[in-house]
């Protein structure tokens, strides 16, 4: 599934094509693609044909296009989630249907003339949907991309990420030390902090040195804050590589792969050697997934088993 960097990377080249933009026409090929939007594609249609795009932005793993609100109207914005193997494109009129091409939305840009945002899903794990926007708790920014204090309904359960400078350090820390749990799971609980899955949790807590069943119970705080201070290290080399891809499922608007999965320490490199000590990455079972981690260097202390 993409994370943060990945979901970062398709909003940032999406923005540009968005913002100012007018949407001259929708057509949804695949009503299920649009099953959080519980009014049904016909409603999806209607109330999004005509309207302005204001940006795009992202919290966590959450993508939305901010529509521009008309007088007494309340905010929405179209919600984006990428699931598996989400897909979102930009491509001009002219160009051939993609494959899995599920949703079109066509745009009139006052700069660019006529675009095409296509979103393809392979999986139809992904979603779009028209979500109403609320202030946010904190009076910060909804996300990154906007200055607004506004949050769509459907993400105003997730928390901050690591890299939205309201993201508060010294609260996640003592949230982190308060729970009863293991490491990773906790990396992976979109409401302690976003935008962190599976890839990331690995490669965090390997540079942390730090086990992934390690309890939170108790955790030192020098040692929080040296993971969270590899969470953003991580996050922020993934961005500039252009995120993980490790098949053609995840792309960017104009349809390349990121690279960072040539630069990664632990996950998916069961039986190399692991970077640091040179002993091997081992592969342990993780919920329905798994952990890639080096037994030696990220050591499990032996009081660190949770309740």
């Amino acid at each position: 599934m993409p994370e943060l960097p990945e979901v970062e990377v398709v909003r940032s080249g999406l923005e540009p094509a968005v913002r100012g933009a007018v949407v001259a026409a929708v057509e949804v090929l695949e009503p299920r693609s649009l099953r959080r939007h519980e009014a049904g594609a016909a409603d999806f249609e209607a109330r999004l044909t005509g309207r302005r795009l204001t940006g795009a932005v992202r919290r966590g793993k959450y993508l939305w296009l901010p529509v521009e609100p008309r007088s007494h109207e309340a905010p929405f914005a179209v919600l984006a989630h990428l699931g598996m193997s989400g897909q979102i494109l930009l491509r001009t009129p002219e160009a051939p249907p993609d494959r899995q091409l599920r949703v079109r939305l066509a745009l009139d840009h006052p700069g660019w003339g006529d675009l095409v945002v296509a979103f393809a899903d392979q999986r139809i794990f992904g979603s779009l949907s028209l979500d109403p926007l609320e202030p946010t708790p904190d009076g910060q920014p909804g996300g990154h991309g906007d200055p607004a204090p506004l949050v769509p309904l459907h993400v105003a359960h997730i928390a901050r990420d690591p890299l939205d400078p309201a993201f508060d350090d010294d609260g996640f820390v003592a949230r982190l030390r308060g729970r009863r749990t293991e490491l990773k799971r906790a990396l992976l609980d979109q409401t302690l902090v976003s935008g962190v899955g599976n890839i990331y949790a690995d490669e965090s807590l390997w540079a942390a040195r730090l086990h992934p069943a390690r309890s939170t119970a108790g955790l030192p705080v020098r040692a929080a804050r040296r993971l969270l201070a590899e969470v953003r290290s991580v996050l922020e080399r993934a961005l500039v590589d252009g995120g993980t891809s490790f098949d053609a499922q995840y792309v960017n608007v104009n349809g390349a792969s990121g690279y960072f999965s040539q630069r990664l320490n632990a996950y998916g490199r069961e039986g190399k050697p692991c970077p640091r000590c040179g002993r091997p990455i081992v592969r342990e079972a993780f919920m329905n997934r798994s952990s890639h981690l080096c037994r030696h260097c990220q050591r499990l202390p032996p009081s660190s088993a949770t309740a």
